[in-house]
């Protein structure tokens, strides 16, 4: 897991579904990159995509959360990362 990997699980952590464009809004990547990152998310199975429900005609929408049978893996994940950036910030280690 990496730093574009961790923007967006911290993005979707709280289980709420976000649209695409939400999401790109909130990490700041382009939209190649956050296209990459959420299907290699989902390919590990700790995001889904899930069709939205519409209110209009044309293309389909979809938003992306993280499952509820994930989300303590996705925090403690999240949580092991940062203790060990503030380790290697603070005290050089690794």
């Amino acid at each position: 897991m990496d730093f574009f990997d961790e923007r967006v699980l911290a993005a979707l952590k709280d289980g709420k579904p976000r649209s695409f464009t939400a999401l790109l809004g909130e990490v700041g990547f382009s939209r190649n990159t956050l296209q990459q990152r959420l299907e290699r998310l989902m390919a590990q199975g700790l995001i889904v995509m899930e069709k939205a429900t519409a209110n209009s005609f044309g293309r389909p929408k979809f938003a992306y959360h993280v499952p509820s049978r994930t989300v303590k893996q996705v925090t403690v994940a999240l949580r092991a990362r940062g203790r060990r950036l503030l380790c290697f910030t603070l005290y050089g280690c690794f």
